[in-house]
């Protein structure tokens, strides 16, 4: 699992770009300026500024090279991004919807709303449950010894309770929103166990397990909530022992994609994308194994990854070497195992939201978007883990955690559409990501500070420049046209 903070409650009065004091601007921008200008926000280890805005940086008419310099290029773009967000797991459907009482439509709109809010454009789905469900369910579960191939007992009628709500709820205020949807088990039918825990996919199965794809995808857009893409399986090189799971090794995987599922959508006309892999960062031989695959490649549109065991750089190796596959980032945890602030900022800041997108993820989703106070409700699985933001689920009172805050440095400003751009980034323990939003044509540059001292630096855009002075451990994101 990764790492990650001690929650830190705020009363729900309290607003995104709330302004304070004593912030560590460059002396040389404390006149409030009268030409073009820069708009910063700041979050620090300490929580004493949580994005909170800071004045205006005045950008100035020539570059300073006194200073360290964080060039930035936006004439030189990559990838585009689909956005940045969490996963949409029975626990978060069934808190967002029951136990926030009044505050609900406000916390809604906080969390996928913009001006203010964070403005999440990239939710996962489980297909079906997962350890963060109440019971253990597919959506053709049958009686032991039973089959259905031709699924006709197929049925979504367990989200429609909290999950299909919730997501429609978040469409309406965001319909730029992106869904990417797994299934943590085939049903038990499917498979060599006979159940939804442990086990691998039969072969004889695979018709049906594309079909089980294009009904979800099918059942889903008749409910108005529409799939951008699906993966294969969740974590398929591991077998939990408590919670649905299924391993599908990569010559299964790649048989599945390139002779059932993918030509399957393709005949039935689905835009839906197919991603493959959906684990960690340590084993990039299984994607690249997959792709490898000349059937398998031509339907897979990229490759999904998961923060728990490796590097975040993998990525840049799969993208050199199959360059036209895209990259996601689609799952990460905090929990009660790593409870200091500080550390996490710098973790899901530097890894996730700088690494990732610089390692060519087009999308950012760290994993429950809610959990309550028990780290639940749960069936098996992580016992300790945290949601983006926590629900008291006897008060409803709303916990934002560090995730909040690290989402929000980006998802708040970084809009779907937009390219990311160059930037030079480790200097001086300074680590940087860029872009460019396309509805605007506004720039963000997000800056972590890796060391425990403030940094002086200068941002070059184009032969000028904007001067900040950054906090150790601190994280900001500037934003100009």
């Amino acid at each position: 699992m990764s790492i990650v903070p001690q929650a830190r409650y705020i009363t729900l009065g309290v607003l995104l770009a709330a302004c304070s004091s004593g912030a560590a601007v460059d002396p040389g921008s404390s006149v409030t300026p009268t030409g073009p200008v820069a708009q910063a926000w700041i979050t620090t280890g300490d929580q004493s500024r949580l994005l909170s805005s800071e004045p205006d940086l005045p950008i100035r008419s020539a570059v300073d090279t006194s200073r360290v310099v964080i060039d930035v290029d936006d004439g030189t773009s990559y990838q585009e991004m689909v956005g940045f967000g969490a996963a949409m797991t029975d626990a978060s459907a069934y808190l967002l919807n029951n136990k926030l009482g009044a505050q609900r439509d406000a916390i809604m709109h906080e969390l996928f709303g913009r001006n203010p809010g964070l403005g999440l454009s990239f939710m996962r789905v489980p297909m079906g449950a997962s350890d963060f469900s109440s019971t253990d369910y597919s959506y053709d579960d049958m009686p032991a010894g039973q089959t259905d191939s031709s699924l006709a007992h197929f049925s979504v009628d367990h989200d429609r309770i909290d999950k299909l709500p919730a997501l429609k709820q978040a469409l309406a205020i965001n319909p730029q929103l992106k869904l990417v949807a797994s299934p943590w088990s085939a049903p038990g039918w499917m498979k060599t166990t006979g159940s939804l825990i442990q086990g691998t996919l039969r072969p004889q199965s695979y018709d049906s397990f594309a079909s089980y794809f294009r009904k979800f995808v099918d059942a889903y857009t008749a409910e108005g909530v529409p799939i951008f893409a699906v993966t294969m399986q969740n974590e398929p090189a591991f077998e939990p022992t408590d919670y649905p799971g299924m391993r599908l090794d990569p010559a299964a995987r790649a048989e599945v994609i390139g002779k059932h599922v993918g030509p399957l959508f393709a005949r039935a006309g689905l835009s839906t994308l197919i991603l493959d892999w959906d684990h960690n960062w340590d084993l990039p031989t299984q994607p690249l194994t997959v792709l490898a695959d000349s059937a398998a490649r031509r339907y897979t549109s990229g490759v999904a990854w998961h923060c728990y065991a490796g590097d975040v750089g993998v990525q840049e190796t799969v993208h050199a070497e199959y360059p036209t596959v895209d990259a996601y980032f689609t799952e990460c945890s905090g929990g009660a195992w790593a409870p200091v602030f500080a550390d996490n900022l710098k973790y899901f800041v530097g890894t996730l939201l700088i690494g990732s997108t610089r390692g060519w993820a087009k999308g950012v989703a760290l994993w429950n978007l809610a959990l309550d106070e028990n780290a639940g409700p749960h069936l098996g699985g992580c016992g300790n883990c945290r949601g983006v933001i926590t629900i008291n689920s006897g008060t409803g009172f709303v916990t934002r955690n560090v995730e909040y805050y690290a989402l929000a440095h980006a998802s708040q400003f970084v809009r779907p559409g937009a390219h990311r751009i160059a930037s030079t980034t480790n200097v001086n323990g300074l680590q940087s990501v860029a872009f460019k939003n396309a509805d605007d044509g506004s720039k963000v540059l997000i800056v972590l500070n890796t060391g425990a001292s403030e940094v002086s630096f200068a941002i070059h855009i184009g032969g000028k420049a904007i001067r900040y002075a950054i906090r150790g451990g601190a994280v900001v994101t500037f934003r100009w046209m």
